[in-house]
């Protein structure tokens, strides 16, 4: 080998050394910085504690499929969150005018007595966006974040429609109703009989 090819070789190790020493790495620190952008948003927007998974049957269409708590960015297994007792499922996006009039009236709701419990599931917009909207409407309701893209797990098991808001009632049977009428709730009598309706 002569003292060219040598000095050349050597070069290319070099060379390839810096490139791998350039490449960004995947470690703790990258993973925790989506969450320390979101950490301001989530403290004003004050949301309440995701539904922790309880000892009933997993809610079958929703068994496995995960999604991250808007309020701390925990991962949370929907279907055993919502097993167990009724609950009101509401699935909107920061940018749906209708989810703007809804989403207050479910909070709302949420509060009064007899009320089964209310999560939400933002799709379809920026969890920055979302926290950022739920802040201004004073609305604190546990909601999960299932993506910024077409479809996230949530919309999929579900099979949410393409007009939003939409809502399904999951019954203490671990059933899934998606609630056609109104598409729209304006106030808690609706919300209400609806649940009624579907339970």
């Amino acid at each position: 080998m002569t003292r060219v090819t040598k000095w050349a070789l050597g070069v290319a190790v070099l060379a390839v050394a810096l490139i791998v020493a350039l490449l960004p790495r995947g470690g703790d620190d990258t993973a925790a910085k989506p969450s320390g952008d979101l950490a301001p948003a989530r403290s004003a927007a004050a949301l309440r504690p995701c539904p922790a998974p309880g000892p009933a049957q997993p809610v079958k269409q929703l068994e496995g499929v995960m999604a991250d708590c808007l309020g701390d960015g925990v991962s949370v297994d929907v279907g055993r969150a919502l097993a167990g007792a009724p609950a009101l499922v509401n699935v909107w996006a920061s940018w749906c005018e209708p989810c703007r009039t809804e989403l207050p009236v479910l909070q709302e709701y949420a509060r009064q007595p007899g009320a089964v419990r209310v999560l939400g599931v933002q799709v379809q917009s920026p969890a920055k966006d979302g926290l950022d909207l739920l802040a201004k409407l004073g609305v604190h309701l546990p909601s999960v974040f299932d993506g910024d893209g077409g479809s996230g797990p949530v919309r999929t098991a579900l099979k949410v429609p393409s007009a939003l808001p939409a809502s399904y009632l999951v019954t203490a049977a671990g059933e899934v109703r998606f609630i056609a009428n109104p598409r729209t709730f304006v106030n808690t009598d609706q919300v209400r009989a609806a649940v009624e309706g579907a339970s």
